[in-house]
Parts: C-alpha cells; sequence; structure tokens
C-alpha cells in the first residue's frame, strides 16, 4: 500500500469510555487500601465561591453526570468520588487554581483526555478535579524546523491533522489519539506505535511550561534543540504524571510527513523467528522501517472473535504470531521494492510463513484495527489484567509462556505490543475478576521482570496502580531522591496523591 500524505484512521477510546459505578478505589479483583491522606482539606462553599470568582460559571462543575465521567477511568476500573470539576482557559486560571488549592491544602488530580491504563488520571478520594481540555490553542508552527508550540489540551489527533497540511507529522500515534491531549502524553511520557522510528518524547520534547503546587509558573518553553545551560528540568516533568506540576504548554520537534508509507502483515510460526525479523528489519529497511509490532494467535483469536468486521488476513489458517512492519519514506517505488525483496528473503529463509502487503489505506487501517483493537476486545472478553512490560527482546515473551503454565485453563494469556522497542503488553483475560487469579499473577509478574532487569512500566505509568510497585524497577536511593524532588516542587503534597510513589511519602 502507498499512501501519499494519508492519514490511517484507527479506533479511539472515546466509544468504549463508559461511566457505570464500580466499588470505590477498587481495581481488577483487589481494593487498593489507601487512607485518606488527613491533612487534606475538605472542599466547602467557600472554596466553591472564590472558585467561581477566578473562572467562568460553565467551567466550576458540580453537575454529578459530568463528575461520574470524570471520576472514573475508561476502563471502569479506577473510581474516585470527587465533588469538583474545574476546567481553565489559561495558564493564569491553572495558576490561581493550584495556589488557592495549595493554600488550602486541597488535593488535585490534573486530568487531560483521561485515557490512561494504570489509574493516574481520576482522584482516588476527593481531590480536586483540574481538566486542561479547553486549552487547546495551537501557539505557533515553525514551518522550517517543524517545531510546533501549543496548550496542553490539544488532542493529538488534531495535532496531527494541522500538521498533515504542512507536511507534518506528531511523532507519537496512539490508538487513543482521538482523545488523548498532548500535555497528558508529555505528562505519562507516552511511547506508541512509532517509537522505533521517532523516539521518546525525551527526546522530541524541546520545551514545557508547567504550573507548581504553589501557583509559580515555570516558562520553559524553548524552540532550541540545542541548549546546554544547567539543569534541563524540563525532563523532570516529562513521565512525572501529574505528581510535579500542571503541564500547560508544549514545545515539540515534529518530523516531515513523508509521502510513501506501506503495511504489511506477516505471520510467523515461533518467536525465535520474529526476533530474526526484528534483525533483518533494521538492517535491511534501516532508513524506511517507522513501525514493528506484534501479536500472539490468543490476541488475534480474541480480536476475531470479540470485534465485529475484522477479518483474518490469512483466512485458511491461524498461525502462533504476526507481525506488522510499516516503512516510511519518499520514493514510493523504491520503499515498496525494498518492503518486497525484504519478505521475499525472509519467507526464503524461513522466517515467515505468509504475508501481505496493503494494497490501499482501507486495507491497511484493517490491519491496524486487528493490533490496536485487541484492548478493546479484552474489554468486551471480561476481566482483564494489564502489564505493561519493557523486557529484552530474547527474553519478552518468556514471561507469556510461564505465565500461561502458572495459570492453566483458569485464563487466556495474550502477549501483543511493540517488539521494535521491547515494550510486551502481556494482559490476562478471565470471565470474571478472581482473587485466586490475582494471586498466581502479583507478585509474580514483577518480581520475574525485576530478575531479568527489565521494567514494571514500559510505556503506560505508574499511576496508582504500580505506585507501590516501582521498587521492582527503580534502586531504594533512586526512589529516595524522586520522594526528595516531590517534597521540594510539592512540600503539601497535593498535586496528584497516591500515584507515581510509595504512599509511605504522602504521610503528613
Amino acid at each position: 500500500m502507498a499512501s501519499r500524505g494519508g492519514v490511517l484512521h484507527r479506533p479511539n477510546k472515546e466509544s468504549l469510555i463508559a461511566t457505570s459505578r464500580i466499588h470505590q478505589r477498587s481495581f481488577g479483583s483487589t481494593t487498593i487500601n489507601i487512607q485518606r491522606n488527613p491533612s487534606f482539606s475538605m472542599i466547602n462553599s467557600d472554596d466553591i465561591n472564590y472558585f467561581r470568582d477566578i473562572l467562568d460559571d460553565n467551567t466550576v462543575i458540580q453537575d454529578e453526570d459530568r463528575l461520574s465521567s470524570a471520576n472514573i477511568d475508561w476502563m471502569r476500573k479506577y473510581k474516585g468520588s470527587s465533588k469538583l470539576l474545574l476546567l481553565p482557559k489559561d495558564t493564569d486560571e491553572v495558576s490561581k487554581i493550584l495556589r488557592y488549592c495549595n493554600s488550602r491544602r486541597l488535593a488535585v488530580v490534573p486530568q487531560g483526555g483521561n485515557t490512561g491504563l494504570v489509574g493516574g488520571s481520576v482522584p482516588v478520594y476527593d481531590e480536586v478535579i483540574v481538566n486542561v481540555g479547553l486549552m487547546n490553542k495551537i501557539i505557533s508552527l515553525d514551518k522550517v524546523s517543524g517545531i510546533l508550540k501549543c496548550e496542553a489540551g490539544c488532542i493529538l489527533q488534531n495535532l496531527d491533522s494541522f500538521l498533515a497540511n504542512e507536511c507534518y507529522l506528531m511523532p507519537i500515534d496512539l490508538g487513543a489519539k482521538g482523545s488523548c491531549q498532548i500535555g497528558g502524553n508529555v505528562s505519562t511520557n507516552a511511547g506508541g506505535l512509532h517509537f522505533v522510528r521517532y523516539g521518546s518524547l525525551h527526546g522530541n520534547v524541546l520545551g514545557l511550561e508547567v504550573v507548581l503546587a504553589d501557583g509559580t509558573v515555570l516558562d520553559m518553553l524553548g524552540s532550541l534543540r540545542k541548549d546546554n545551560t544547567g539543569y534541563d528540568l524540563k525532563h523532570l516533568f516529562i513521565g512525572s504524571e501529574g505528581t510535579l506540576g500542571i503541564i500547560t504548554k508544549v514545545s515539540i520537534l515534529t518530523p516531515a510527513r513523508l509521502s510513501s508509507t506501506n503495511l504489511a502483515f506477516l505471520a510467523c510460526e515461533d518467536y525465535s523467528s520474529c526476533q530474526e525479523l526484528l534483525l533483518k528489519a533494521k538492517r535491511g529497511l534501516g532508513e524506511v522501517l517507522s513501525a514493528f509490532e506484534f501479536l500472539d494467535t490468543n490476541s488475534m483469536d480474541l480480536v476475531l472473535d470479540k470485534l465485529e468486521g475484522v477479518r483474518n488476513p490469512f483466512p485458511s489458517s491461524l498461525h502462533k504470531f504476526y507481525v506488522l512492519i510499516e516503512t516510511t519514506g519518499t520514493d514510493d517505488s523504491y520503499d515498496r521494492a525494498k518492503l518486497e525483496t525484504f519478505l521475499v528473503n525472509s519467507m526464503e529463509g524461513g522466517l515467515i510463513s505468509d504475508g501481505v502487503i496493503a494494497q490501499d489505506i482501507n486495507q491497511a487501517s484493517s490491519f491496524w484495527r486487528i493490533r490496536e483493537g485487541i484492548t478493546e476486545a479484552l474489554m468486551k472478553a471480561g476481566a482483564v489484567y494489564k502489564y505493561d512490560l519493557s523486557l529484552p527482546v530474547e527474553k519478552l515473551y518468556d514471561i507469556v509462556v510461564e505465565m500461561q503454565l502458572r495459570l492453566g485453563s483458569s485464563a487466556k494469556v495474550c502477549g501483543y505490543g511493540h517488539l521494535g522497542d521491547g515494550n510486551l503488553h502481556l494482559n490476562i483475560s478471565t470471565p470474571n475478576y478472581d482473587d485466586n487469579v490475582f494471586a498466581q499473577i502479583e507478585p509474580f509478574v514483577y518480581e520475574w521482570t525485576a530478575e531479568h532487569r527489565g521494567s514494571i512500566s514500559a510505556e503506560h505509568g505508574l499511576g496508582l496502580m504500580k505506585a507501590d510497585k516501582i521498587h521492582y524497577s527503580k534502586s531504594t536511593e533512586t526512589v529516595r531522591l524522586m520522594a526528595s524532588i516531590k517534597k521540594l516542587v510539592d512540600p503539601n503534597g497535593i498535586m496528584n496523591p497516591y500515584k507515581v510513589l510509595p504512599q509511605s511519602i504522602y504521610s503528613p
């Protein structure tokens, strides 16, 4: 498939968001045992009046229906009980909100598109929700350098559509692009499908504007690719999940949107072939390789069974593994010929047993629908335990095998993800949440990952789900330093409490 600057439309999570009520502070089959920090104040009528004075009436939300959707995450696993949602329109309003909340010790949860998977963007108790969705202006685009400046509430897909008209693109591409916001992407250091080509947001974000807990506005909204003047503080906020401040503006380097895109959907019979295929793709496709994704047969089975309209590219047979390879370049005929040669050589070498190159945008979208529809299929299948792991590529699928052996017929274990980045999405599907199943999964999944020197969070963040698990990936000394930074910039601990770091640091 050769797409001349075409944008592939992928499923977004908005259609999956639900507002059904779930037991408070409950996830999976286990209730998180967290005590509300007694040093935090309870909101009162004086607080409401203050916010109405500094904000428009229609941006101070107490309506139960509006609050219901803001209190719950899109997977319906985490639910808070906030009584107030604030919708600031600019940085000054964010500053006034935080300055007041800090003086009153009112805990705050920053929120964007609320598409996270670890409970980081919803309250645990009655924290004030500050949603930056109205801060959605594009400030500028340098058409020579491709440097984009925008407000934090800009939706990722809207930014990409804007850039498409200028022949640029966003360096991150996520399944939730239709609803996630750039501020949240940066706050969680989101990865996504094109990480193998464009790298992380630590490399692409050039500057930030951030409001600290006391209302101080940090203007770090630079647009320089080189600036070696002291500590590069923006990196503290990339991936901090709103625990250090609220990102209000972003300066980001956007790559050129190239004219030729090709996508291949391939079948492999074992994981070692997937590894070898990745090695050969890096060497054989080199500069045009833009995505390398994989999924196993359990993932494919779920998608075909649970999602309407999804078709198997190889209808005559099922295979053990599937790989999507995307290339992006400037010469359609050259890029396509290069991919075709690579596939012929891979098939002759026994690395792939079947394969097809998308012939048009519709077919390419159908291939991506398989890969990005896995999360939706898992939701429809029942209960799901989700783990986002970073592991050495040669060991990456071993934990899937071991987990299936541990759980036997009580669960279906699915493995898929960004093989080009060593990022496994380990998902365990069961009809209902079960404490016995959960006990077999945790802490084993974290212990196994630590033993193999992996990370318990490759791209989803820690949020509430894994805050007390950080020691599996970070040393005691490192966590202690993180806690010191947290206490320095947020001494009252009001910013997104109970998230990212162990609960002991939030003690009054």
